[in-house]
């Protein structure tokens, strides 16, 4: 997540990092570093290959993912929100 875009959101009691994806920057992909255990199953998953390791760490102590190049690849279209295990991503549409 690139530095001007990157901030954390207060989601209940867990902070979550977040940044507006897609071209129009149509939705935001949030991301809980404390549910995260870094099993990439999204990034195989994502059908356009957005999703990369971050140099933020998760639960336990594993890199987590974030979109790559701004997000502008990223469709919004929820799979790797649907297919983490841990429900570490929300994606959110605008």
């Amino acid at each position: 997540m690139n530095q001007k875009d990157n901030s954390f959101d207060r989601q209940g009691s867990m902070d979550a990092l977040f940044c507006t994806v897609g071209k129009n920057k149509n939705a935001k992909f949030y991301l809980f570093p404390e549910l995260c255990k870094g099993c990439g199953l999204c990034i195989v998953k994502c059908p356009v290959h957005t999703l990369v390791w971050s140099h933020h760490l998760g639960i336990y102590g594993t890199p987590v993912v974030e979109p790559e190049d701004d997000g502008l690849k990223c469709t919004a279209c929820g799979l790797c929100q649907l297919f983490c295990p841990d429900c570490a991503i929300k994606i959110e549409k605008l």
